[in-house]
């Protein structure tokens, strides 16, 4: 066991004199006698550098350093879903006191805290797990085959998976029934002897774990937000980035998703973000019921916070700790949305620690490896067969909060090299409570060719070409309005004003959705599509009324625009009995005019 003296301090990044050699890259360290817990990231001849997970008040030089041998990891047993950890998968508690400033007037304060690591280990160990054994002694299991079920939670079936480093023969195996996370389960004979198997498995986050074969991403992941779905869409297995300045809804956009992604597992990272964040979100979340499963939310949702007041060090090693979580699931045959808020906040404990470390700066103070750290992180993402041969996704969406809304700056920028799905929120959108604040004049998609096959056998043949045609109204509606912002909309000719007019309901009644509102707070692919046909029909009717002659300023006095708007409101029995009745209510607009219009 590798050990040394703690000799300086500076903030999270400690230098140590090697006493008994043995440290190595990446070893998980404990620091004194509570036992901090730190990380070695350098090593030259006798010194070690560490960057400690916890806050360094209180240390001094001359504590014991102690190598614990393996690198930092996740734990993967039962009970990780649905409860709330801290960068390093310690389980978090929510603490509420009252303000000692006013007792009378502020209401209680929430706050995390992580729980004592020795009360959590005790806990964790006492807890019995009604065990389903899936398998029988003879028989021959390969890595990552399943051995025994645990029912997690009310909607996820934990499955204990054989380590990817370890295959052979079942010795013994224990009955069904209730054991802990650190009984022994099976018994395999291998090349090396026998090697005794629990529900408990470690991996260490910065390696990912093996897979079969990736898989081309061909199904999208559903998530109900229309400018989403239809117009950007992600593919299960896919990457995104959502970049705003403040106060443009990029947590809420990343809320909105998990709530209603048709995902089996949601993993919510909330790297940097204030703690009322991520205690509401741990609220909001175990009230709300799952639209899928009809089952509390909270129950296929895994939280990691490492709030604004928590060590930075734990704050870089937070979505490394959510995106290993994520592939173990993942190896379970789950479909796992990963989101991650956000990865600016991420990139400062980057440039935090590498200051400290008087490291070479590259752009606006960023360390070199930016790009590369980055990337080491989207790159696990992916539609994969897993070593058992089950099919399982990790989907990243990445938080971007660039300073001033300027897309230019780093993180931005090296975060489009990874992702194929750009949704970039806008502030004039978000401040005219238009949400989500997406804006579809600089987003974009990669997925489009590979979600077509899918989207043609299972929503309809037209979803390509209505996407289309949508894009290029709201396009023309760009131009028109920097030319109508100089004469006035009014001096336009006709088909222009028509333009702006289609652009109006498409962005109102299609783009803009209502968090609030029952019927609009979720939609469906197939009601999406027969929302962009009413759509597109109305601009079709409206069109040939402009070729008989008829003026826009006449068609524009009937409701029926508004009517369009009004329709993401209505609730029909089926998407057919939708579209049936505003086509017929488009018709009769189109047969008024020609009964009753006036003509330019």
């Amino acid at each position: 066991m590798a050990k040394g003296e703690l000799r300086t301090i500076n903030g999270p990044i400690l230098a140590v004199r090697e006493t008994e050699p043995g440290f190595f890259v990446t070893e998980l360290v404990t620091v004194g006698a509570n036992l901090l817990q730190g990380e070695v990231i350098a090593l030259d001849h006798r010194r070690v550098v560490v960057q400690l997970f916890e806050s360094p008040t209180g240390l001094t030089p001359g504590l014991e350093v102690v190598g614990t041998g393996r690198p930092l990891s996740t734990c993967l047993q039962p009970g990780i879903v649905g409860h709330i950890h801290d960068g390093i998968q310690r389980p978090l508690r929510v603490d509420r006191e009252v303000s000692r400033r006013n007792l009378t007037h502020l209401p209680p304060k929430n706050w995390l805290s992580p729980d004592s690591p020795d009360e959590s280990q005790i806990e964790s160990e006492t807890i019995l797990w009604d065990t389903k054994i899936t398998v029988s002694p003879g028989q021959y299991l390969n890595a990552g085959d399943i051995f025994a079920e645990v029912d997690e939670t009310v909607a996820i079936t934990h499955r204990a998976m054989v380590p990817p480093d370890i295959s052979g023969v079942v010795v013994t195996s224990v009955p069904d029934g209730q054991y802990t996370t650190g009984a022994t389960i099976i018994t395999i004979e291998t090349e090396e002897g026998p090697k005794p198997l629990t529900l408990t498995q470690h991996w260490p986050i910065r390696n990912p774990r093996p897979i079969q074969a990736r898989v081309t991403p061909s199904r999208p992941l559903i998530t109900g937000q229309r400018i989403i779905d239809s117009l950007f869409p992600i593919a299960k297995g896919g990457t995104a980035a959502i970049p705003g300045g403040f106060g443009t809804g990029k947590t809420m956009t990343q809320h909105q998703i998990a709530k209603w992604a048709d995902a089996d597992i949601i993993i919510y990272i909330g790297c940097g973000e204030r703690g009322n964040e991520m205690t509401e979100v741990l609220e909001d979340f175990g009230k709300l019921i799952d639209p899928r499963t009809n089952k509390p939310l909270l129950a296929r949702t895994i939280l990691i916070a490492n709030t604004s007041d928590m060590p930075v060090a734990a704050r870089e090693a937070s979505i490394f700790t959510g995106i290993t979580l994520a592939e173990c699931y993942r190896d379970m045959g789950y479909h796992v949305a990963v989101m991650a808020d956000s990865t600016s906040r991420w990139a400062e404990a980057l440039r935090e620690i590498s200051g400290r470390l008087e490291e070479m700066p590259a752009e606006e103070g960023y360390p070199a490896y930016l790009a590369s750290r980055l990337g080491s992180f989207y790159e696990r993402a992916g539609y994969v067969k897993t070593l058992c041969g089950l099919e399982g996704s990790i989907t990243v969406i990445g938080a971007v909060s660039p300073q001033g809304a300027d897309f230019s700056e780093p993180v931005t920028q090296n975060t489009k090299r990874f992702v194929r799905c750009f949704w970039a929120l806008d502030r004039q959108l978000a401040y005219a409570r238009h949400f989500p604040a997406i804006d579809w004049m600089n987003s974009y998609t990669g997925y489009i060719s590979d979600l077509e096959p899918w989207l043609t056998k299972n929503v309809g043949p037209n979803i390509p070409a209505l996407r289309e045609k949508i894009l290029n109204l709201l396009q023309e509606e760009s131009k028109l309005m920097e030319i109508a912002k100089l004469i006035g909309a009014d001096i336009l000719p006709d088909q222009e004003r028509l333009i702006l007019a289609i652009a109006r309901v498409v962005r109102l009644g299609f783009a803009q959705q209502n968090a609030f509102h029952p019927s609009d707070v979720y939609t469906s692919l197939a009601k999406q599509q027969t929302m962009m046909e009413i759509i597109l029909h109305l601009h079709d009717i409206c069109q040939k009324l402009l070729e008989a002659g008829f003026a826009m300023s006449n068609l524009q006095k009937e409701d029926i625009f508004e009517k369009v708007i009004a329709a993401k409101y209505k609730d029909f029995n089926s998407n057919d009995e939708m579209l049936s009745t505003y086509i017929k209510e488009i018709n009769a607009f189109y047969n008024r005019q020609l009964t009753h219009g006036y003509r330019a």
